[in-house]
């Protein structure tokens, strides 16, 4: 399992370092995502639908967001 800390960055910042991430891992690896940014929780969701990436979870942890996010085998994401 992977762990991102994107707290503090604002968008487009987080879906560019959670792509990064994904890109480095192997298909079907688990990335565990935290973002402050409320934008987020519009913005990763749609990234996975558009990449093809599994979003497992999603939750709100008193402000700040938690992912829980499948690697996918999509070319180029």
């Amino acid at each position: 399992m992977h762990h991102l800390d994107i707290t503090g960055l604002k968008s487009p910042e987080p879906v560019l370092e959670v792509r990064r991430k994904l890109a480095e891992m192997s298909v079907g690896e688990i990335l565990e995502v935290l973002a402050s940014d409320s934008s987020t929780i519009h913005d990763l969701p749609a990234y996975c639908k558009s990449a093809g990436h599994q979003l497992l979870l999603v939750e709100d942890r008193g402000g700040d967001l938690f992912f829980r996010i499948k690697r996918r085998g999509t070319i180029g994401n």
